[in-house]
C-alpha cells in the first residue's frame, strides 16, 4: 500500500509504470504479462463520463502497451472462477466461419455471496438464464458491462468486414488524428488496427510509454475526437454498457454468450435493500436516457442493422424507468378508486378475464424459477421485489432522467455498495436478509404508495365511501390494493420498527403529508 501526498502521487505512479514496462522487456518468454495500475487524471472543468470514460483511458493505455486484437473488461468485484474462460472466448472469437461477425463475447454475472432466497431480488437468475440467453438467438446478447471479452477493431468504431476496405485505401493521418486523438505513439498503434493488420506488440520503449500513457489519459485529451461518440464507451449516460453495446449492434455485429462449466465469472451482489434500490434507481435513470436518446433502440432499427426482434429486446432493459412511471399512475388510480368508490375493472365475466391473466403469469414465473431449481421463497421474494423497485427506484429514476433530458438537473453516479456478507462463528448473519431503511426518497415513495393503499382499505372497510352510484369499486379493485399492500409488507414492518429496521420518523412524516394530500383531493374531487 502506497501513501504519497498529491505533489509526489505522479512520480510514483510514473516509478510503477517504469518497472514494471523495464520487467516485460527484458525477452523473458516466460515471464509475467503486463499489468499497471491506471489512476487518469480529473479536472473540475472536464467531465470525466465516469466509468465510460475510465474504459476509454483503459483501452488507449492498452493499446499504446500490447495492442492486443480482445480485451477483457471485468469489475473490480468480479472473481474469475473457470481458468479456461479465455480459451473458451478465443474459440468464438476466432472462429473460421463467423468469428469475423462477433464483436463481443458476453459470460452471465453469477453471484457467490447471494443471500438465501434472494430477499432483494437483485441476483438476476431467471433473468440471466431465460430473457437475456434467448435474446442471444437473435444478434447475441446485450452487453451488460463486466465479464466481456471485446475486440478491439470493435471499440475503434470499425464496422464488419470494414477492414478489407479499409486495406485498399490509405488511412490519413489527420483522420486517425481527428478521431483518435493527437498522441503520435496512439496513432502509430490505432492505425495497426484500423488497417487490419496482424496482431503485432509495440516497441515503444518505457520512457516513452510513460509519457504517452500520460498524455492518452490525460483529461484534456478528448475534447474535438470521437472517443465517447463514435468510438469506445459511448457517454451521455451513467448506464454506459446498454447505449454502447446497442451502438455495436447497430453497426451490424453479432454477440455470442459463453456459458462455461464451471461458470466464467462469480461476483457480489448489493447486500442490503438501500443499495439494490440506489443500484436500480442509476440503472433505471440512465436507461432511460438511452430510451429517448439517440442511441435508442428504435432509432438503431430504423437508421442501423438492428434487427426487429432485437429492437423489440432492447426494450425491454430500457423502458424500465417508463414503466415505474406508469406504474405508479396504476397505483395511484387504484387507491383512488378505494377512495372515491368509483371502479376502472369491468364487471361480471370482464373482471375474470382480468384476474385469469393476472393468475396465469404468476403461475408462468413459478414455473421458470422452480424449473431451474429455485424455490417458492425465491419467486415471491422477486415478485414483491419487482413492484416495490417499479413503483420507487425505477420511478426516481424515471424523475432524474426527465430533468437531465429538460436541461433543468443533470443525473449524480451513485456508486453501489457490494461488500461480502458477514457471518458469526456459526456461519450465520443475523442482518442477512433483513430490510433497513433511512431517509432516501426512495423510502419516502415507498411509504406514501402503503399510507394511501391503507387509508383506502380503511375508508371502504369502514364504509366511509360515497354513495354507489352504479360503477362503485368492486372485488377487482380489492384484489390490487390487497396485493399492493402485501408486496410492500416489509414497510408495514418498517413503521413499526426500531434503529436502522425501522423507517425514520421524518421519512413518516413526509410520506404522512404526501398520502393525506392526496386522500384530500380525491374526496374533494368527489365533494365537487
Amino acid at each position: 500500500c502506497l501513501h504519497c501526498t498529491s505533489k509526489n502521487k505522479k512520480a510514483l505512479i510514473y516509478i510503477t509504470y517504469e518497472q514494471v514496462i523495464l520487467e516485460n522487456k527484458e525477452g523473458l518468454f516466460d515471464g509475467l504479462p503486463y499489468l499497471i495500475y491506471v489512476s487518469r487524471e480529473k479536472r473540475p472543468q472536464y467531465n470525466h463520463n465516469y466509468k465510460a470514460g475510465a474504459m476509454n483511458v483503459l483501452t488507449r493505455v492498452s493499446g499504446l502497451m500490447s495492442n492486443a486484437p480482445f480485451m477483457l473488461n471485468v469489475d473490480c468485484d468480479m472473481i474469475v472462477n473457470n481458468p479456461k474462460i479465455v480459451l473458451h472466448a478465443l474459440c468464438i472469437l476466432m472462429d473460421s466461419q463467423k468469428g469475423k461477425e462477433v464483436a463481443f463475447v458476453q459470460c452471465f454475472q453469477q453471484f457467490i455471496d447471494g443471500i438465501k432466497d434472494d430477499p432483494f431480488g437483485n441476483q438476476m437468475v431467471t433473468a440471466f438464464e431465460y430473457i437475456i440467453q434467448g435474446i442471444g438467438g437473435l444478434q447475441g446478447p446485450f452487453y451488460v458491462g463486466t465479464n466481456t471479452f471485446h475486440r478491439r477493431n470493435t471499440i475503434y468504431g470499425l464496422y464488419p468486414h470494414e477492414i478489407e476496405t479499409i486495406i485498399k485505401g490509405k488511412s490519413e493521418e489527420n483522420i486517425l488524428i481527428q478521431q483518435f486523438g493527437s498522441s503520435k505513439e496512439f496513432i502509430k498503434s490505432a492505425a495497426h488496427v484500423v488497417g487490419g493488420n496482424g496482431y503485432s506488440a509495440n516497441d515503444i520503449t518505457p520512457s516513452n510509454f510513460i509519457e504517452a500513457a500520460t498524455q492518452v489519459a490525460n483529461c484534456e485529451y478528448e475534447c474535438g475526437t470521437f472517443w465517447g461518440k463514435q468510438l469506445g464507451w459511448l457517454y451521455g449516460s451513467i448506464s454506459e454498457d446498454v447505449p454502447t453495446g446497442l451502438n455495436i449492434h447497430r453497426k451490424g455485429w453479432r454477440s455470442e454468450c459463453c456459458t462455461p462449466d464451471p461458470i466464467a465469472f462469480t461476483g457480489c451482489a448489493p447486500g442490503g435493500l438501500l443499495s439494490t434500490m440506489i443500484q436500480q434507481k442509476r440503472w433505471a435513470s440512465g436507461l432511460t436516457v438511452v430510451f429517448f436518446g439517440k442511441h435508442s433502440p428504435l432509432m438503431a432499427m430504423l437508421f442501423g442493422k438492428i434487427q426487429f426482434r432485437t429492437c423489440l429486446s432492447y426494450f425491454w432493459p430500457t423502458i424500465w424507468g417508463l414503466r415505474g412511471a406508469f406504474l405508479v399512475c396504476y397505483v395511484a388510480v387504484i387507491a383512488y378508486c378505494m377512495i372515491a368508490n368509483t371502479s376502472i375493472f369491468p364487471q361480471g365475466l370482464g373482471l375474470w378475464i382480468a384476474i385469469s391473466l393476472f393468475v396465469i403469469y404468476n403461475i408462468h414465473t413459478l414455473l421458470e424459477h422452480l424449473t431451474i431449481g429455485l424455490s417458492i421463497t425465491n419467486w415471491w421474494n422477486n415478485q414483491r421485489m419487482c413492484v416495490m423497485r417499479t413503483t420507487t427506484a425505477c420511478f426516481i429514476g424515471f424523475l432524474s432522467a426527465m430533468l437531465k433530458l429538460s436541461g433543468i438537473s443533470d443525473t449524480v453516479f451513485e456508486i453501489t455498495e457490494k461488500e461480502h456478507t458477514t457471518s458469526d462463528a456459526d456461519g450465520n448473519n443475523a442482518d442477512a436478509g433483513r430490510f433497513t431503511f433511512d431517509e432516501s426518497p426512495v423510502f419516502v415513495v415507498g411509504t406514501t404508495i402503503l399510507l394511501v393503499h391503507l387509508a383506502g382499505m380503511v375508508i371502504k372497510l369502514l364504509g366511509l365511501q360515497p354513495s354507489d352510484s352504479g360503477n362503485g369499486s368492486g372485488i377487482g379493485e380489492f384484489i390490487c390494493s390487497t396485493y399492493l399492500i402485501v408486496c410492500y409488507f416489509p414497510y408495514l414492518k418498517g413503521l413499526f420498527g426500531r434503529g436502522k429496521y425501522g423507517i425514520p420518523l421524518t421519512t413518516i412524516c413526509m410520506s404522512s403529508v404526501f398520502a393525506l394530500v392526496f386522500v384530500q383531493l380525491c374526496r374533494s374531487n368527489i365533494m365537487s
